[in-house]
């Protein structure tokens, strides 16, 4: 029999969370519980009829069964362009500031690849999505995490980083509105941290995914490409998974700074081959037309926030009540650690939640609630958690 060591890269990482949840999820069911899944931000609302019928139109086009580019369609980086200016009101040339991606965990995912070599540092707000950890480990670099804290409204302290690592540090990983704690970056925020990445010339990674999911139209969350001088040090990662229910698509975009787009890109072209042509047409008809069905979605996740934090305070679970994003954080009750009140959950009651140390120390004492399915199978959970 043969033995295969798996390189070392791999064989230190933790189990991968969500993996982790389904197998746990899989285990449960096959008892025979009735499972209802809180736990993976996987929306459960169908892609719009329009963006599939583009889908259908462009997948009939033999033009669009070869290999595309790797950076992406004219067409679809313009209209990731024209997407940020009437969004953001931000000018991107679509040629030289703005990548396809296959979904915005790939980009994410390859960027250190571009820029970290062997025993550089990177700065990551934690609790934070795995990935951007392990994509720098996976380029050797090494990573220093940045609680994020609730009495600071989970916005990284940048006061608090010393002079001596900004400036040993290579790039900085944030993401807002973040996830799992659904907090949004003030401008303020934002333009401080661009401060502190000109002056120590430090690379800022600003995850966007969630931006198009808020509460509050007078109130939408913010880019930082919005921000003066955010060219200079920043590339954004951006994607049509959340905003349009387009998690199986695989299709994102990063933009910002020429430099940065094109060292991504550089990647890309000896990784992968781009984003199908036909999926990249639906993702213009997306881009172009989708903001009336994107503010349906956001109505049926502001009931869907309501009612869960509605029962939530009922059984004297605290929370925070989010503007953004289509997660709750709450407090683990009496005290117990998140990863046993989660499995203790689980095993009872057949609800999966997702753990806040899954997503960093700073997460110990939280567990996140996905609002991904029906508001009644959402008050059901509630209620079979209250009686544990």
């Amino acid at each position: 029999m043969s033995n295969f060591k798996l390189a070392d890269r791999l064989s230190t990482l933790p189990p991968y969370l969500f993996a982790a949840i389904d197998k746990a999820k899989a285990e449960v069911a096959a008892k025979g519980m009735d499972i209802i899944s809180l736990g993976i931000g996987d929306p459960d609302l169908p892609t719009p009829d329009f963006i599939i019928e583009a889908l259908y139109e462009g997948a009939k086009k033999p033009v669009n069964h070869q290999y595309p580019s790797y950076v992406g369609m004219p067409a679809y980086r313009q209209a990731v362009a024209d997407w940020y200016k009437q969004r953001f009101d931000v000018d991107l040339d679509a040629q030289t500031e703005v990548v396809s991606l296959i979904g915005s965990k790939e980009g994410i995912a390859h960027f250190p690849l571009a820029y970290i070599n062997p025993g550089d540092l990177a700065l990551v707000a934690t609790p934070n999505y795995p990935v951007y950890g392990v994509a720098t480990e996976f380029a050797g670099g090494i990573v220093e995490y940045l609680p994020l804290l609730e009495e600071n409204d989970y916005l990284v302290d940048l006061e608090a980083i010393s002079n001596d690592t900004w400036a040993k540090a290579k790039m900085i990983f944030v993401c807002y509105p973040n996830n799992p704690t659904a907090a949004t970056a003030t401008k303020e925020f934002y333009d401080r941290l661009i401060e502190k990445a000109r002056e120590f010339n430090v690379i800022v990674i600003s995850d966007a995914a969630y931006t198009e999911i808020y509460y509050d139209p007078n109130n939408r969350p913010i880019s930082i490409m919005e921000c003066e001088h955010a060219k200079e040090v920043c590339i954004e990662f951006h994607s049509l998974s959340k905003t349009y229910n387009m998690t199986g698509w695989r299709v994102g975009m990063a933009v910002g700074n020429s430099d940065l787009v094109a060292g991504l890109g550089k990647i890309k072209e000896n990784v992968d081959s781009g984003i199908f042509q036909a999926v990249q047409e639906a993702g213009i008809a997306a881009l172009r037309n989708g903001e009336p069905y994107a503010e349906k979605f956001r109505a049926i996740y502001k009931e869907r926030r309501d009612v869960v934090s509605a029962a939530l305070t009922k059984v004297g679970i605290n929370h925070r009540v989010p503007d953004a994003s289509f997660y709750l954080w709450c407090n683990v009750p009496d005290g117990n650690k998140s990863s046993e009140f989660v499995t203790n959950v689980l095993k009872q009651t057949g609800v999966v939640l997702t753990p806040g140390n899954g997503f960093g120390t700073p997460g110990e004492g939280y567990f996140r609630i996905s609002l991904t399915v029906n508001n009644d199978l959402l008050e059901e959970a509630v209620s079979r958690i209250s009686k544990l």
